[in-house]
């Protein structure tokens, strides 16, 4: 687990999962709540931090759903005694209620947690604390993919969009190649260089970084 200061916030990161996917607790200590990014697995775990700091988690948000980024949700969600609310676009419940592709990875047992029930949609607002989160639709690495980017923080929550050195596959039912590179250009590149990308896979990175060194945006 690794933990980073920004502003009023307190951001827990873990990497969790067969796919070492990235989890995030973030937390609002002023205030005491918090929500969980792509609760990748090891939901007990997540939760239990949350605990530690006496955090009172509000929301599940999904940047998409493919299985190893909610496959914690359930863990979290029954470690609290008030139902959490869970966040997704909806051109991706397809691909939740098929369990995230679980199984073309040979997974046959997977508790996919509560059911989400808020729409997530391209300009919806989230609320942290005092902080919004703004919802950037980008499909691409799956149909109903969005980041959550929180300007005056700078800081954004890329899912599998984009990543140190790389990008989301697009490979996977729902990809689209096209689709992901105009998501990247439209709603990355257009942020100032010094904004800080916290993806779904390896480190984290900064919007200027990538403009210079990412070889797939050449």
């Amino acid at each position: 687990m690794k933990r980073t200061s920004i502003g009023e916030f307190e951001l827990l990161s873990f990497e969790l999962g067969m796919a070492m996917t990235n989890a995030y607790l973030l937390g609002h200590p002023p205030s005491g709540a918090a929500a969980v990014i792509d609760p990748a697995w090891s939901g007990d775990l997540i939760a239990r931090h949350a605990k530690d700091e006496n955090w009172r988690i509000q929301s599940i948000w999904l940047t998409h759903a493919h299985f190893d980024h909610f496959g914690g949700a359930g863990g979290v969600a029954d470690a609290f005694d008030y139902p959490l609310s869970v966040a997704l676009h909806p051109a991706d419940q397809p691909l939740w209620r098929a369990a995230g592709g679980a199984a073309y990875f040979g997974i046959q047992e997977f508790d996919p947690g509560p059911e989400p029930t808020v729409d997530l949609s391209h300009g919806m607002e989230m609320h942290l604390g005092d902080q919004r989160f703004t919802t950037r639709h980008t499909p691409g690495h799956t149909p109903g993919h969005v980041i959550f980017c929180a300007g005056d923080l700078g800081i954004v929550f890329c899912g599998d969009l984009i990543f140190q050195g790389s990008v989301g596959r697009t490979d996977l039912p729902g990809g689209d190649w096209n689709e992901l590179l105009g998501s990247i250009q439209s709603e990355i590149l257009t942020l100032d260089d010094d904004v800080r990308l916290y993806p779904g896979h390896g480190p984290a990175t900064t919007v200027g970084q990538e403009r210079a060194n990412n070889p797939f945006l050449r």
